[in-house]
């Protein structure tokens, strides 16, 4: 197995605040916005981009929501353990501008499990995407992110591992390649 660090927390910070100042451009103070982050991991970029634009705007009134998909993506019942997330969304997002915010992008079914989610708490204005990592080339659905961290070229035996100081003791973003998944 060989893994290569893609991003250091150097890096990983940059991003963050350059993920910021292309939200800043599109809302108007967030005044009609909402970020939502996707459990279990996007929940983590979703509290860093929110942290970051209240201490850039100044404004600690930046809506944040944290969304379970588990019972709405199309292989729950083909998982064995089913582990439900908790869904903290304290306000409606009818005719609010909503970022869903993910740490990899990978097939798309997750985010699309999410916008099926986000229906039940209010019709949006408009749904953005953001993620941290985009693996392009391997979506089963059309969905393309609005704001990319990185864009990374995997095969699907590749992984993507986004780690977080919070739970993972580091910020950084690790690119795992299995090698014995490989044909000769």
């Amino acid at each position: 197995m060989q893994e290569r660090l893609l991003f250091n927390s150097k890096h990983f910070d940059v991003t963050i605040k350059r993920l910021c100042y292309q939200l800043i451009e599109n809302h108007d103070r967030f005044s009609d916005s909402a970020i939502i982050g996707l459990q279990p991991r996007g929940i983590f970029a979703a509290r860093r981009i929110q942290s970051s634009l209240t201490d850039i705007l100044g404004n600690k009134n930046i809506l944040l929501g944290e969304l379970d998909v588990t019972f709405y993506r199309d292989d729950y019942r083909r998982r064995e353990i089913i582990s439900p997330s908790i869904t903290k969304l304290d306000f409606l997002v009818e005719k609010k501008n909503v970022i869903l915010v993910d740490d990899v992008l990978f097939t798309g079914r997750t985010i699309r499990a999410g916008m099926d989610a986000l229906i039940d708490f209010g019709r949006p204005e408009k749904v953005e995407l953001l993620v941290l990592v985009d693996r392009r080339y391997s979506r089963h659905l059309p969905i393309e992110p609005d704001y990319i961290g990185i864009q990374v070229d995997t095969i699907t035996s590749d992984k993507v591992k986004v780690r977080w100081k919070e739970t993972d003791g580091e910020d950084a973003i690790w690119l795992i390649n299995d090698e014995t998944n490989k044909s000769a």
